[in-house]
């Protein structure tokens, strides 16, 4: 028997996934989550084999799930399920060390089967976005990627500063380099080149 998490913040298709899933005779849910905080509790006290995550939900991402989970659980495999077909989301979800990952369109019969590969310590990857993952190469740092997220929030640069304890000129400096390096005309547009590639 594969035990499974579900993670997904969209109420509606939590309980459909948890529901399709079931009539696998040889899946069984044994946690649903509609946030990355809530699985996390999840996975400490079920150790299921295989966590289905999406990506962006409240609190943490799938992706910082999937970073947590290969720290504290790595018996536990991650397969990401969700809407984006973005390259830079596709990378950073392998370079987390994620086995799966599958667009919600994916029919249950074919995600079933997914699972039971991941399981069987396959990566089972949607073969479209397999083809674009490395077509585009993310060209921001860490620290770059940090301001110009709190940047896309609507945070000025003495707020972002205060967040990240750099000062007011250092934030400057980072966005600077970040519109440059995006060739965007601006933060926002920035921001907006970078979070449609996946990189934020």
């Amino acid at each position: 028997m594969i035990r499974l998490v579900l993670a997904e913040d969209q109420t509606l298709l939590l309980g459909a996934l948890a529901s399709l899933l079931d009539l696998e005779s040889d899946i069984e849910v044994v946690g649903r989550a509609a946030g990355g905080d809530e699985a996390r509790r999840m996975i400490e006290s079920e150790r299921p084999d295989l966590l289905l995550t999406d990506i962006e939900m409240p609190g943490s991402t799938g992706l910082d799930l999937a970073e947590w989970v290969r720290q504290h659980a790595p018996d536990t495999a991650v397969a990401i399920l969700t809407t984006f077909a973005r390259p830079g989301y596709l990378r950073r979800a392998l370079e987390a060390g994620v086995r799966g990952y599958l667009l919600k369109e994916t029919p249950v019969e074919q995600l079933a089967d997914a699972i039971r590969r991941i399981r069987d310590g396959q990566r089972v990857i949607d073969p479209e976005l397999a083809l674009t993952a490395f077509d585009s190469t993310d060209p921001l740092t860490d620290r770059e990627r940090q301001v110009l997220k709190l940047a896309g929030e609507g945070l000025g640069n003495a707020e972002i500063g205060q967040r990240l304890h750099l000062a007011e000129g250092t934030v400057r400096n980072y966005l600077s380099e970040a519109i440059g390096k995006l060739h965007a005309d601006n933060r926002i547009d920035a921001y907006r080149i970078a979070r449609d590639q996946g990189w934020l």
